[in-house]
Order: structure tokens, then C-alpha cells, then sequence
């Protein structure tokens, strides 16, 4: 443990602080997507919790405990979402698509309930590509940034340039087969809440026993690797006599690793959070599409002012990334992920990787950033808050996703790329 960081580790923590303090001055959704940005990071780098890990892990090793951990997670919040949609809803609050029309209350989220096309599923399978390309999803590229990974940094430019390329397209895609032969189906209009909640649920089981049974098959066939945490990462043994200011105490609550089942419950803490305190759901990606906008716009080599995609964005493109909530939401996620390694004190830049490696990881970035955009979202926006929120483009996305991930690690073995 390297005691140094630890003082760092605090002194960004207080940093972080200060400027949740300032931007609450301004705007107090600021300071909220900070905190929830920062708590987001946090726990992923602490649990190692992570969505393209849920394909990477067990098709490489045959550990389902990831895999696992992603079903409990969308299990929970499922159940959590659920209750809030059917407070609103019998309160006379209806979906998104509809209440705008009709002039009533929206159901907190169902702005996420998109209409399943075909361009969800091209999108889902060059996500997926793209994220086994990358080495990560994308919360997943924000707390490799944040974890000191070379790589990361290198995903998150082409990711947010994909975005904004995918951006740019839209109105093409809109307009096409790809999207104008679709369904858009909140499920609770066919299956009632209680039949939805149920259905699903069934569907998480299938996908829990499903990965249970491949991770027996894998331990009969001796190919089966379980993970194994660091030495540094393993609890210690207890002091005889308690004393709350301990190495043993500290090492409990700021140095120990946490189970994939702790980190999917902290995470679902802050999905719920976000959906209660704006109305709307977890996304990711579009904040990166805005990431490149203000990066080219500012060096003339675009003007997103006319695009179609920016219409209802100018406002806080005007802003700038200091007022954009989300933005700070992202950033959190990023400092939160580099908090947590140094109050450890294992904090350690990795910058292992070759020229063919960075083409990769560029081509990975793209491919997340397009295949986000054409799908309405990416294993937070399209997945997890698509499923949340009881949309059957959420259900369309994940079959997407996986045999993308699935493509994706096949060809990132057979090219040999460094992730």
C-alpha cells in the first residue's frame, strides 16, 4: 500500500467536494449528478462491476459470477422501477411517447421506452463488437479512464467521436426501414405490472441458470478459471481488541473488495436515485456525442447548430460542459474510479499496449459511439435502463448485444488485441 496516494486519494475527494458545494450554488441537479457520478465510480472500480465483463468474463473463463451479479442487479431494480411506474400510473401519470400527446404527468423513465427496430439490433451487435474491441462498455471506458488505463482514454475520444458521428447520421436512420419498421411496446400495456415483473424475472433466471450450468460444464471439462483477488484486495484478519481507528478498520471500509453482489446493489441505489430526483433514467452515451460537439465545434471543424440530433441540445451546448448535469454526472464516474484505487493505495497507470492495439481500440470506440446512437443507447441507456423501465427494446438490445460481444471476442483473440 502506497500511503501517499491515500493523501491524494483524500485531497481529490475534497476537491470534489468543494466543487459540488459551487456548482449547487448554481444549480443544485449539478452538484446532485456529481455525487451520483463520483458514487457510480466508486463502486464499480470497488466491486470491479462492469457490463461487457458479463460476456468477456464467462466466454473466457467460464466464471459466471459476474454474469450472475448483472441478473441480480437487473433483477432488483426492476422490482424497485416497477413500484415507482405503478405509483405514478394509478396516480394518472401515463409513458413518455403518450403523455406528451395527451398532456398528462410522465411516468418517471419511460422516456426510455423506445421502439425495438432493426437498427437496435445493428446497433446492439456493433456495441458489442465494439466493447470487446475496447476492453470495456461505456461506464466502463469512463472508470478505465478514471483507473489509469491508457486504453481507456484512447476508447473514450473514438467512442465520443462515433457519437457524434452517429449523431450526425440520425436523420438518415430515422427515416429508413431500419426504424420505421419497429415496435414500441411498454410491457405493462400487455402484461400488467405484476405480469411483467414476473415474466422478466423468469427471464433473468433463465439467463442465471443458463451461465450456471456453462460454468459446470467448464469445471468437468478442468477449463474452467475462477477469478482470484489479490492478495491486497482479500479481507484481513480481525484485531483481537476492536479499535474503530485501525489499519484493520480502514482496510474494511476503504481497501477490501467488494462481491459483484454489493456493487449491483449499490449500483441500483443510483440508478433509482436518478430516476426519482429527474424524472428520466441512466444514459451515458449522448453525453459523449456532446463531449466531441463542444471538442470540434471549438477547433471549426463542425457546426452541430443545424443538426437535427442538437435541435433540442443547444441550450446546454451554449452552457458548456461545467453546467451540463450530465456531463458532470460522467466526469464523476471517471474521478470516482481514481478515488477509489488511491484511498486503497494501489493506484498505478497502465499503459500496455502496441500500435495495432490503439487501432483497435479506436475501431472499438467508433463502433460503441455509432452502434449507440442508431440503437437508441448502450448497455446503460439501451439495456439497463431499457429493461428497468419495462421496455421491449430492452429485451431486443440484450440478445443484440451478446452475440456482438460474442463476435467481438473472437475476432479480438484471433487479432490478438491487448485487453
Amino acid at each position: 500500500m502506497k500511503k501517499n496516494q491515500i493523501y491524494v486519494g483524500f485531497a481529490i475527494l475534497a476537491s470534489m467536494i468543494a466543487l459540488g458545494i459551487y456548482q449547487y450554488s448554481k444549480d443544485y441537479r449539478l452538484a446532485l449528478h456529481l455525487i451520483i457520478g463520483l458514487s457510480i465510480g466508486y463502486v464499480m472500480q470497488r466491486s470491479r462491476f462492469g457490463f461487457a465483463g458479463g460476456i468477456r468474463k464467462i466466454y473466457h473463463t467460464g466464471d459466471s459470477s459476474l454474469t450472475k451479479g448483472l441478473m441480480f442487479l437487473f433483477s432488483i431494480t426492476l422490482v424497485i422501477t416497477a413500484a415507482i411506474h405503478y405509483g405514478a400510473h394509478v396516480n394518472g401519470a401515463d409513458v413518455y411517447y403518450r403523455a406528451v400527446e395527451s398532456g398528462v404527468a410522465v411516468i418517471p423513465g419511460s422516456d426510455y421506452v423506445e421502439p425495438a427496430n432493426i437498427a437496435t439490433i445493428l446497433g446492439g451487435i456493433l456495441f458489442g463488437i465494439g466493447m470487446m474491441f475496447g476492453g470495456g462498455c461505456a461506464s466502463g471506458t469512463l472508470t478505465d479512464v478514471g483507473e489509469g488505463y491508457g486504453r481507456g482514454i484512447i476508447v473514450l475520444f473514438f467512442f465520443s467521436t462515433g457519437a457524434l458521428w452517429g449523431a450526425h447520421d440520425m436523420p438518415w436512420w430515422t427515416q429508413s426501414v431500419f426504424f420505421k419498421v419497429h415496435k414500441r411496446l411498454y410491457l405493462p400495456d400487455v402484461f400488467g405490472y405484476m405480469g411483467t415483473i414476473v415474466l422478466s424475472l423468469l427471464g433473468y433466471f433463465l439467463i442465471y441458470a443458463i451461465a450456471k450450468k456453462y460454468e459446470n460444464k467448464r469445471r468437468n471439462n478442468n477449463t474452467l478459471k475462477l477469478e482470484k483477488y489479490e492478495n491486497w484486495e482479500k479481507e484481513i484478519a480481525k484485531p483481537k481488541e476492536f479499535k474503530i481507528f485501525s489499519k484493520e478498520t480502514y482496510h474494511k471500509f476503504f481497501v477490501k473488495r467488494w462481491s459483484y453482489y454489493t456493487g449491483a446493489a449499490f449500483i441500483m441505489i443510483m440508478f433509482v436515485t436518478i430516476l426519482v430526483t429527474t424524472g428520466t433514467s441512466w444514459g451515458v452515451t449522448a453525453i459523449f456525442a456532446k463531449w466531441a460537439g463542444w471538442i470540434y465545434q471549438s477547433i471549426g471543424l463542425i457546426d452541430v447548430s443545424d443538426w437535427g440530433w442538437f435541435a433540442n441540445k443547444m441550450d446546454s451546448m451554449r452552457a458548456g460542459f461545467i453546467n451540463d448535469a450530465g456531463s458532470m454526472r460522467n466526469m464523476g464516474i471517471i474521478v470516482g474510479a481514481l478515488i477509489a484505487p488511491l484511498l486503497a493505495g494501489h493506484f498505478k497507470f497502465k499503459f500496455k499496449f502496441n500500435f495495432k492495439d490503439v487501432v483497435f481500440y479506436a475501431i472499438g470506440g467508433l463502433l460503441m459511439g455509432y452502434g449507440a446512437r442508431i440503437a437508441l443507447g448502450c448497455n446503460v441507456g439501451a439495456l439497463y435502463s431499457g429493461l428497468s423501465n419495462m421496455s421491449l427494446s430492452g429485451w431486443v438490445f440484450l440478445p443484440a448485444l451478446t452475440v456482438g460481444g460474442i463476435l467481438g471476442l473472437k475476432l479480438a483473440d484471433k487479432i490478438k488485441i491487448n485487453i
